[in-house]
């Protein structure tokens, strides 16, 4: 029992129609001038908050993508100066919230966080860019959302395919946070409830997308996650999932839930207590079998060959991927690494 236990301060505000508190959340951050980011798809909703929010919003920009291009964060600035925003509302995903955080670390503007997805980015002091095809990641407080918002009513018009994939992609946050380097009790205890509140939430959403009380667990499971996230370190499967997604622009939370059940795999034997709660959670007898077998149910893409990948592109992957040492519980070696991912191309059962 020797550890260190850092909260990252962050507010939030949880709960069905909790967005019509969105403007006094503003207030409490002194936002009067708020540059509102989304992604193309999601600027209905981003025009929604503008109303909604009325004189405070002096912007929309929804040109949000995906592994947070530096040359979009580079187009939005000139929006954020364009107006002199002095706030930020990021109302989206992972590639919104990510757009968010890259203005906020290079200027330093308050931000609130609307996620609708369960990326868990806003929660997490971490800004991964990419530029050049080369995605690279740093840990800054500047880039933590002050404030999210987490309204249930937001998510439910995801398609479940999407919330299937996402929610897999927060549950890896949760089970890398069990063999974390800095693994400590208390995001232990979070890593476990988040698994277990979305491994039941998950299924329920895709036989029933009008249940509400699934996306609500399913949100509190994903809040979890990017707590995990953001306080403790992560391992192998970011690792990769970073490498393969910056290399061929792959969708991130497909990818993520793809790989998830292989990484678990990977460090299977290196980490019996993190894949005993992990099958606790999930009420399995063994965890990668586990996760791959809720990847069947709601993922998207069931092997790397659906990502319309080449098998000799896992050689450049692995290559590329053992080029800067990194934490794993167990030790990565080029041709280990090459195994695990031709069973992913194959979409071999674990």
């Amino acid at each position: 029992m020797h550890f260190v236990y850092e909260a990252n301060p962050a507010r939030v505000v949880f709960g069905a129609g909790s967005r019509a508190r969105i403007p006094e959340e503003l207030d409490r951050l002194g936002i009067t001038r708020a540059i509102i980011l989304s992604t193309p798809a999601q600027a209905a909703l981003a025009g929604e908050l503008a109303r909604e929010i009325g004189q405070r919003a002096a912007i929309l920009y929804p040109g949000a993508a995906m592994h947070t291009p530096v040359e979009v964060t580079q187009a939005a600035m000139n929006a954020v100066r364009s107006v002199s925003a002095d706030g930020i509302l990021s109302a989206g995903g992972g590639s919104t919230i990510g757009l968010g955080k890259a203005i906020a670390f290079r200027t330093d503007l308050p931000q609130l966080a609307v996620p609708t997805t369960f990326a868990g980015s806003e929660m997490t002091p971490i800004l991964g860019q990419t530029e050049n095809g080369v995605q690279t990641t740093l840990r800054s407080s500047k880039v933590l959302p002050e404030t999210a918002v987490y309204d249930p009513e937001l998510v439910v018009s995801m398609p479940p395919a999407l919330a299937g994939t996402s929610g897999l992609n927060a549950i890896a946050h949760s089970v890398e946070a069990l063999y974390a380097k800095d693994a400590n009790p208390i995001t232990s205890l979070l890593a476990e409830e988040s698994i277990r509140a979305l491994g039941c939430a998950l299924p329920e959403i895709c036989a029933c997308p009008q249940n509400l009380s699934a996306w609500t667990d399913a949100v509190y499971g994903a809040w979890l996650a990017g707590v995990c996230l953001g306080t403790v370190g992560m391992a192998l499967h970011h690792k990769i999932c970073h490498t393969l997604g910056g290399m061929f622009n792959l969708d991130h939370a497909s990818l993520h839930s793809l790989m998830l059940p292989y990484s678990a795999a990977y460090n299977r034997e290196a980490t019996p207590e993190a894949m005993q709660r992990v099958a606790r959670a999930l009420n399995v007898p063994d965890a990668p079998e586990g996760l791959y077998d809720l990847m069947q149910k709601v993922g998207t893409h069931k092997s790397l060959r659906d990502f319309g990948l080449r098998e000799s592109d896992l050689e450049s992957a692995a290559e590329l991927a053992v080029k800067n040492p990194y934490y794993n519980p167990r030790p990565i070696t080029r041709d280990d690494l090459l195994e695990m991912l031709h069973a992913a191309y194959e979409g071999k059962r674990p």
